[in-house]
């Protein structure tokens, strides 16, 4: 580890630059589409406005730079960088829902040592240094005990069945299909963010993350491990910044998971000439 400054104390620089940014939050919401990235993806000028303020801050209270979503920044692989994603949930975010919030990792050689998630608009405020404890809102949280999947909610990625990218819709539809045999519920909450967060607090028993972003997903790898919970890909391979999805998860939760994604094979499998089948 390369931190040249206790990770207690960045935790609680980067909590009060968050926490100075609530109100903006909450004033943006309803903001429309500013700058088009691609197909059903785009990024409000709150995004731009937070990433800006939020990049300055770290920078001259941390001496550490900062990769952002939406203005890039240093490899995530090398020496302490801050990884932000200004609003995840974006699509919420500009639709008025409440799910959507800030994500925040500090990587050390491309491991997350601490993650903050806030999420204004539901009131809740996770945190954590790898190790742990996870924190609601400063209030230490009991680690995750074993659980199944039977009595959990399970968080889930958005898909559009018409899908042919990397993780085709056609393979969204069977993990959905085969988890809702088992789980007590599947949520789509259209926020890796809030899936992550949720399943580090115990909200959720899992999580299925099909995006590969650093952006979106170091946070919550970080809340998790944490928590004590487990986080791996979906193949069941450990969990790198490099990493193309997360399967997060109680103990137990997270192994019955990989079970049922186990019997599905590769999810490209069903491809040919990049058209599902």
């Amino acid at each position: 580890m390369s931190l040249s400054r206790n990770p207690q104390e960045l935790l609680a620089i980067a909590a009060e630059l968050l926490d100075g940014v609530h109100d903006r939050f909450v004033s943006g919401v309803g903001a429309p589409s500013a700058v088009h990235k691609g197909p059903d993806d785009f990024a409000t000028a709150v995004d731009l406005e937070l990433e800006k303020r939020l990049t300055g801050e770290l920078r001259d209270r941390t001496g550490i730079d900062v990769h952002g979503e939406e203005f890039g920044g240093p490899d995530f692989d090398g020496g302490p960088i801050w990884v932000l994603d200004p609003i995840d949930g974006t699509f919420n975010y500009s639709a008025g829902l409440p799910t959507a919030g800030i994500l925040l990792a500090l990587l050390d050689d491309g491991v997350p040592v601490l993650g903050l998630t806030w999420l204004p608009l539901v009131g809740r405020r996770y945190a954590a240094v790898a190790g742990g404890p996870l924190l609601e809102s400063g209030r230490p949280l009991p680690r995750l005990g074993r659980g199944s999947l039977a009595s959990s909610i399970v968080g889930m990625g958005a898909f559009n069945i018409d899908s042919h990218g990397r993780i085709p819709g056609s393979y969204r539809l069977q993990v959905l299909a085969q988890l809702s045999r088992v789980s007590s519920r599947i949520r789509i909450h259209g926020s890796i963010g809030v899936d992550l967060a949720f399943t580090a607090a115990g909200i959720l028993g899992g999580a299925v993350v099909f995006g590969h972003n650093a952006w979106d997903n170091a946070a919550g790898v970080a809340l998790v491990r944490a928590a004590g919970g487990v986080v791996t890909d979906l193949a069941g391979d450990p969990w790198t910044i490099d990493s193309g999805s997360v399967l997060a998860g109680a103990p137990g939760v997270h192994g019955e998971i990989l079970d049922i994604l186990g019997s599905l094979g590769d999810p490209r499998s069903g491809l040919e000439g990049g058209h599902a089948q």
